[in-house]
Formats: structure tokens, sequence, C-alpha cells
């Protein structure tokens, strides 16, 4: 079990980023959750096998079709446990 958490900075807010985060997420069967922050990036963290985390972050590298990713900040971190994944309140 590991756990990556994600800072994505770019044109990822207004353009149903979370809602496909979680998508990608659900379809691998990651847990965690994503959020917008008030500096336009949103943040994301992902719980499950390392192989499945790393084709996550490729997918979110890419985005919904109205996104542009200018950069991911990955994290390494020991895993918390979480139960399922969740879209969060903007922090």
């Amino acid at each position: 079990m590991k756990r990556a958490h994600l800072f994505i900075s770019g044109k990822v807010q207004g353009v149903f980023f979370r809602a496909f985060t979680k998508e990608v997420a659900d379809s691998l069967g990651l847990k965690g959750w994503v959020r917008n922050l008030t500096d336009g990036r949103v943040e994301a963290v992902f719980e499950g096998e390392e192989k499945k985390i790393n084709l996550a972050i490729q997918r979110c590298k890419q985005g919904p079709p109205a996104a542009i990713v200018d950069n991911i900040e990955v994290i390494w971190e020991q895993p918390e446990g979480y139960q399922y994944f969740e879209i969060r309140r903007t922090s």
C-alpha cells in the first residue's frame, strides 16, 4: 500500500477536474480524496497499489478535455487507510 499526495497546477479548476480524478480513482480501485485549492491548484491523495497510483498520475497529467495541466508535484507519504475516494470542499 502506497500513498501519493499531488498538487496539480494549470487550468485545472472549472473544467470538471475533480470529477475526472474521482472517476480515475474509482476505475483503478484507489482510495483518497481530491479538492480545489484557493490558489487555483487541485490537491489530490491516492492510496493503493503503486502501479495503479502511477497510472492515475499519468491520467491526471492529461486531465479532462478542457484542462491544461502545467505541472504535477508528487509527494510520497505513509498511507492513512482511506476507505473510499471522495471529492472534498475547496480549501
